[in-house]
């Protein structure tokens, strides 16, 4: 049997700390009119901390008079004092100290590798003053990167970004956040904010940091925009300005042209005035919402649906700069059939499609990363009068992607020969003119597809290569509801 009798023992060393007869260090903590001297006992210090037992190790050629000297500069004495005790009793009480100074002392804690005064002092900020964490995020965040060892903390940071960026952006201390902090936000690629909000917060930290500077910039010189220039020379080539509405850009960006290299600003211009002007290869993409209940799709993801619902709502249908404005989400894609979970039959895409309007088709292409598909504003159907029957529409296109990731390299037709935008038949899929054209050659809907082809005719564009058969990975078909707004 053992027992434990830790409570007089911890009295006991406080003791020993409070009696200075056996010290044999003296710690010299904080600067100037704000620093005090502490006597301590080595062996305490070094089988405590193993940042101190380094530094005693290390001075042991500044012993005077058999005294130990070493210098602690950057912890205060109140601080110092808190944490020694901890360091000889085991014990620490924060019923005395304000969140600023209980953070102090866990930068402190972290400097004299106390490791578990560390993780201890990480939870409680976490669990008892998160508020005040959100309303000084700033000062948390730089603090808790500045070292390897607050995990907690910057795990705490980082999932805080995701959820509420616009807390983060609207903290006491925003305007204050050091440029490091600042550009660790906005070169996130699930930064959740529009980006012409993170435009607007980016420039009020400049002028943050340059207060002769007017807000207005008409009455900006050149040497104003210089100097704004160059104190944001690191964060503007992160804002993603090509997700931009044009209104956006000439409200909100164009009235700055001068902070922004001529090239790109050219580039800028055109995206907005010329539909044909070829995109750079290095055009930051939109940010990725983190948007629940859009689409459960195993073949495209949302930069590729963004762009069918541009297309479907006709919005930059022609721009070559459409994938790269800010993703377009107003509709929930609702799952109606995916091959791989219901089978690749003609019978089950007509029991589970057939009499719901406004269907989206993904095909993903065995052998490659291609993926084609259309769009049907009518129902789907399995004649009964008849073995075949066409249907015309002028709102169906056909699309095709070089991959899930190449959605730059998309082709978007639209229906040219209205009458035959659309083929109905019981042993056919979905089925767009002769240009998506699949089905089963013998007269049996329950067989899988073996007649799969892209044949241009009814639809303006080419969107394969070629007119080859081609074999089917897996398909998916969704109904498209328009969002509450």
């Amino acid at each position: 049997m053992s027992t434990k009798f830790f409570s007089k023992l911890s009295q006991n060393y406080i003791e020993l700390l409070e009696d200075k007869e056996y010290c044999d260090v003296t710690v010299e903590v904080g600067k100037d009119q704000n620093m005090k001297i502490f006597r301590a006992h080595t062996n305490i210090l070094c089988y405590r901390s193993s940042f101190l037992k380094q530094t005693l190790t290390s001075n042991r050629e500044n012993k005077n008079d058999n005294l130990f000297h070493i210098k602690l500069p950057n912890i205060s004495p109140g601080i110092f004092h808190t944490i020694l005790r901890y360091i000889y009793g085991g014990i620490i009480s924060l019923d005395d100290h304000n969140v600023s100074e209980i953070l102090e002392i866990l930068i402190a804690a972290d400097e004299l590798t106390l490791r578990e005064l560390v993780e201890f002092l990480q939870e409680y900020l976490i669990e008892n003053e998160s508020e005040w964490i959100e309303q000084h995020f700033g000062l948390i965040h730089n603090a808790s990167f500045q070292s390897n060892s607050l995990l907690l903390l910057q795990d705490f940071c980082t999932n805080f970004i995701a959820k509420f960026p616009e807390k983060v952006f609207k903290s006491l201390d925003f305007v204050s956040f050091p440029e490091k902090s600042l550009i660790s936000l906005i070169e996130r690629d699930d930064l959740q904010m529009k980006e012409i909000e993170i435009w607007e917060y980016v420039l009020k930290w400049g002028l943050e940091r340059n207060p002769t500077i007017l807000l207005d910039p008409i009455t900006w010189s050149d040497d104003d925009f210089k100097i704004m220039e160059n104190t944001l020379q690191y964060c503007l080539p992160l804002i993603r300005f090509f997700s931009l509405s044009s209104e956006e850009f000439f409200q909100k960006v164009h009235p700055y042209k001068k902070l922004i290299k001529s090239h790109l600003y050219e580039e800028l211009l055109g995206s907005y005035l010329d539909f044909n002007f070829k995109p750079s290869n290095d055009i930051l993409l939109p940010r990725y919402k983190n948007i629940d209940e859009i689409i459960d799709s195993r073949i495209v993801n949302l930069n590729i649906i963004s762009l069918i619902s541009r297309w479907i709502d006709k919005i930059d249908i022609k721009s070559k700069y459409a994938y790269t404005r800010e993703l377009y989400l107003p509709y929930e894609f609702g799952l109606l059939l995916r091959g791989s979970q219901n089978g690749f039959s003609p019978g089950n895409f007509h029991k589970l499609c057939d009499d719901i309007p406004h269907t989206v088709t993904f095909i993903k292409i065995k052998g490659t990363e291609e993926i084609i598909g259309g769009y049907n504003p009518l129902k789907w159907k399995s004649p009964s009068n008849a073995s075949y029957k066409w249907n015309g529409t002028k709102d169906s296109f056909i699309y095709s992607f070089k991959s899930k990731e190449n959605f730059r390299e998309s082709i978007l037709s639209h229906v040219k020969d209205v009458n035959y935008a659309l083929f109905y038949n019981r042993e056919y899929g979905p089925t767009f003119g002769t240009d998506i054209d699949i089905y089963v050659e013998e007269d049996d809907d329950s067989k899988e597809y073996n007649y799969c082809r892209c044949k241009q005719r009814h639809y303006e564009k080419k969107i394969r290569n070629t007119d080859d058969r081609f074999s089917i990975e897996d398909y998916e078909v969704f109904r498209i509801i328009k969002k509450d707004t």
